[in-house]
């Protein structure tokens, strides 16, 4: 869990210490985001691949590769020699977040009988909840005192203590069936996953008409179709699609797309709307996102332990249902709106979140077979990392579009276009909470 922990960790600092880098390497803020976007686009690569090294080599073999890719790049980032290094460094990083996570799943997963799973992924939402809850606050408060490289310090200290820690206690519990790689489907899985990313996360900036987005999403979609038709077809298949014949997997992966859409567009909508349209500092902004993230880390062991009492069904529909009062809430925002309104719109949102994602992600993998659950894994982290990008590019470009075209002018134009949109992510929980009465009763 700590590995897992430290992955997300590197993903949600840098976006904080950015401004820092720029001014330390003098490249422009464009040049500086491919820090967070390279980050994102190997680490989407990496994970569909997890389901085969997970069934190819032993768990500690894994960790301890995947801990040491983490620390590699974390020292070399504390050094900070330049920024094309840092580029390459942060790739290095990815891929060893990219395994941890759906690595530290199957292992709950293995471990834990299914009525106690529920409170197993609790205890993990817990501590990767607290990561980009605290990350980017704690990161602004350091940066103001120590040198941005320090940060990766941090970081590195907390991946030898987990190396240490696996080391002494991680048993080798997996079950090896040595598949073959087919290396087809590695190139076809890179490219097509990589271009969604690439794709949906640039929309938001390009715009949907910019033919690099459209024709980089287009191509990968029909990659995209060509991989899973033969996955369908080999008897050892990189990522197998076949999880999806089982109902209560397809709709909780439907729910957390939805979730994942929302949520991630909601985290990059709402700090342009707090620093661009209400000039508040980018350390005010992290503070008020701070309640929410603390609430949905420290509710994910409570939603799961009442995962293993009631079951997803119930659950589901109330974190759907809090999500559209909390988008609804959202949707009154104005020049005049405190930051205490802010708090407590997007901390009900965030609670609507912790009903959703743990239980959610329980009940998709509990309705698997043992011999499926490492691609169930790899395949939940994969949806929520496409999920998120077309969020993010979905919400950016109806908030940045309905601004432009309404007949209010500067921030008040903005703040009319994001008001709209959040009342589009009411009608998407809405939506979401109809589907949610199609989980099996507990």
């Amino acid at each position: 869990m700590i590995g897992a922990f430290v992955g997300v960790l590197n993903q949600t600092l840098m976006t904080t210490i950015l401004p820092e880098i720029m001014k330390d390497f003098t490249v422009s803020s464009s040049t500086a985001q491919w820090l967070t976007t390279i980050f994102m686009l190997v680490n989407g690569i990496m994970i569909p691949i997890t389901a085969f090294l997970i069934e190819r080599f032993t768990l500690r073999s894994l960790f301890f590769n995947a801990t040491c890719f983490l620390m590699i790049g974390s020292f070399i980032c504390m050094l900070g020699i330049n920024f094309p290094m840092l580029l390459l460094v942060r790739s290095i990083q990815a891929l060893g977040a990219g395994i941890l996570m759906p690595l530290t799943q199957t292992l709950l997963f293995i471990m834990f009988p299914p009525e106690k799973r529920g409170m197993a992924m609790g205890m993990f939402g817990l501590v990767i909840g607290f990561a980009p809850a605290i990350g980017p606050t704690a990161a602004g408060w350091f940066v103001n005192i120590f040198d941005w490289r320090y940060l990766f310090l941090v970081v590195l200290l907390i991946g030898m203590i987990d190396f240490v820690f696996g080391y002494l206690s991680l048993p080798n519990i997996t079950e090896l069936s040595k598949p073959n790689l087919d290396k087809l489907s590695v190139i076809l899985s890179t490219v097509s996953f990589g271009g969604l990313l690439y794709g949906f996360s640039t929309a938001g900036n390009l715009g949907w008409s910019h033919p690099m987005v459209y024709i980089t999403i287009i191509a990968a979609i029909v990659i995209l179709t060509v991989f899973i038709f033969r996955q369908l077809k080999l008897e050892s298949p990189l990522l197998e699609f076949r999880v999806f014949k089982y109902n209560d997997f397809s709709v909780a992966m439907i729910l957390i797309v939805l979730m994942f859409m929302l949520f991630i567009g909601n985290l990059t909508i709402l700090p342009i709307y707090m620093q661009t349209m209400m000039k508040w500092s980018p350390l005010e902004s992290g503070l008020i996102l701070l309640p929410g993230g603390l609430i949905m880390g420290l509710l994910s062991p409570v939603t799961g332990k009442l995962f293993d009492k009631i079951g997803g069904r119930i659950l589901s529909i109330m974190g759907m249902l809090t999500i559209m009062i909390g988008a609804l809430l959202m949707a009154q925002f104005s020049q005049n709106t405190t930051q205490l309104y802010v708090i407590i719109s997007f901390s009900v949102t965030m609670l609507g979140n912790a009903m959703i994602m743990t239980p959610m992600t329980t009940q998709a993998l509990n309705a698997l077979p043992r011999q499926y659950i490492a691609h169930g894994t790899a395949m939940n982290n994969t949806i929520r990392q496409v999920s998120a990008a077309i969020g993010t590019g979905i919400l950016v470009t109806l908030m940045t579009g309905l601004g432009k075209t309404s007949s209010l002018s500067g921030s008040q134009g903005l703040i009319h276009g994001l008001d709209i949109t959040f009342y589009v992510v009411a009608l998407i929980a809405f939506i979401g909470t109809i589907i949610a009465f199609f989980i099996r009763k507990h």
